[in-house]
């Protein structure tokens, strides 16, 4: 693992999880995201990228512990939980660093086409294993920043 602290690098093209046309396919052509570690506490930041997703017309699939209820859409305790979870896109990991490989892994399992860790989200042991497995990763980026680059 990185330091959980590192900013992405100037140029996206030097960073093999944060790859232009991956990043596109995955904002526009993406139909439901899963968030790992959203909550009904809208004061995170999972909760905002979470909304901004949903009003951009994606179908949102809260997963936390708590299972609650978020944004109007039914919660989950784990991906392992959600009714046919390989019809999930993305799996947005707001998790801390040093869990998101657990994450990762359920995303794996899950059957999930992508993972998606954002800023300061970085385990480079788990974006390989979910490469490994067919995924598209994103890693140290954030969605919502991506998505007005690359409207």
């Amino acid at each position: 693992m990185t330091d959980s602290l590192a900013t992405p690098p100037a140029d996206p093209s030097a960073d093999p999880y944060a790859e232009l046309a991956v990043i596109r396919r995955l904002l526009h052509e993406s139909r439901t995201w899963a968030f790992v570690g959203l909550g009904d506490n809208p004061d995170r930041e999972v909760y905002t990228q979470a909304g901004l997703l949903q009003k951009r017309g994606k179908r949102i699939i809260p997963v936390h512990p708590k299972a609650a209820d978020v944004l109007g859409e039914k919660g989950y305790a784990s991906l392992a939980d959600v009714p046919d979870a390989s019809g999930i896109d993305v799996v947005g990991v707001y998790r801390r660093a040093e869990h998101a490989g657990e994450a990762v892994d359920e995303a794996i399992a899950a059957g999930a086409k992508a993972v998606w860790l954002p800023l300061q989200v970085i385990d480079e042991a788990a974006a390989k294993r979910a490469k490994d497995a067919g995924l598209d990763v994103v890693m140290n980026r954030c969605p919502a920043v991506e998505w007005a680059l690359r409207r």
